[in-house]
């Protein structure tokens, strides 16, 4: 095999080298199967033909959360190294475990996006992070991560980031969602161990686990496409979108009884204060307890499981 000439804009993943105008599969070696069977994440990688921004994209951190593949796959497909500037990393299923499973965790049921930024002798979950961190988190200047809501909620699609941060809340505006939320970090999250880095990262939360929702990835496709725009990385020419509403608080509705819930509420739909929301029943048509927004806000996920418990959180609003 013929060596590549390596440039000053050379990348390096994984002791592999992609020049300049190619574009690269990788498959980094993770671990292996009880049968032995070795599992590898998968990367590709862009290398644009001048230097520039280099952005990652990632999705399945939670392997039951799929719009990202898909919206990641699409990115993919409109773009040509030769008319990049700077370099894309693209990891459309960082959870390779919970995605041949169809759930959201590792083997040994741990949540990955609470496991940054992990550790080289770790656990399983420790061990993957650490490995994301070292060959795609420390080669980039921005990330994207790409979520759905957790089963068995739908969510608005949305941009979570650190709007207090002058350089992440530009890099927020220009994806363009309808809602963009100033969220703080949590531990052993991804966008935690990227921020203390230094690294902008925006976190896209959109549609459902284990469904395909074509308007969410139609906008994660057009927003991380704005973005690249924005970064000076690609020209798409695309038309201009709606200003995205910004909010700094959001608030959960919980049940307040155990029963059988009946929502009239749509996603984006603006709620006033003390407007029904809908209500919960018992199965045999004996009670009815009606559900009230506290606030004034706009509905940003519900759950879609008809059947409640007390405490679980039912309807999220942000604050408006």
């Amino acid at each position: 095999m013929v060596k590549e000439k390596l440039t000053d804009h050379t990348i390096v993943i994984a002791e592999s080298a992609i020049a300049p105008g190619k574009r690269r599969r990788l498959d980094i070696p993770v671990s292996r199967l009880p049968t032995q069977t070795s599992i590898s994440l998968p990367v590709i990688v862009l290398n644009g033909q001048k230097p520039g921004p280099r952005l990652w994209l990632s999705a399945a951190i939670h392997g039951d959360e799929i719009n990202g593949v898909e919206i990641i796959r699409q990115v993919l497909e409109k773009i040509q190294p030769k008319q990049l500037q700077g370099t894309l990393l693209a990891v459309p299923v960082v959870n390779v475990f919970g995605f041949i499973e169809q759930s959201r965790y590792l083997p040994d049921r741990r949540d990955l996006n609470r496991s940054f930024p992990g550790a080289n002798n770790g656990s399983l979950a420790s061990r993957l992070a650490y490995l994301f961190m070292k060959e795609i988190v420390n080669n980039s200047t921005h990330g994207i991560d790409l979520h759905t809501a957790a089963s068995p909620r739908i969510n608005l699609p949305q941009i979570r980031a650190n709007l207090e941060d002058e350089h992440t809340q530009l890099f927020a505006k220009a994806f363009g969602a309808p809602l963009m939320i100033h969220a703080t970090t949590r531990d052993g999250s991804l966008r935690q161990a990227a921020s203390q880095k230094g690294i902008p990262i925006l976190l896209y939360e959109a549609g459902e686990a284990l469904r395909f929702d074509g308007e969410a990835i139609r906008i994660g496709v057009e927003g991380i496409m704005r973005v690249m725009e924005y970064l000076g990385m690609y020209s798409f020419f695309l038309s201009a979108t709606d200003i995205s509403l910004e909010v700094e608080e959001t608030k959960w509705v919980r049940a307040s009884r155990g029963g059988i819930l009946h929502l009239n509420i749509q996603l984006g739909q603006r709620v006033q204060k003390k407007q029904l929301l809908g209500f919960i029943t018992d199965a045999f048509g004996d009670t009815e307890l009606k559900v009230y927004s506290p606030i004034n806000g706009m509905v940003i996920s519900y759950t879609q499981n008809p059947l409640v418990h007390q405490g679980d959180g039912i309807v999220h609003l942000a604050v408006i």
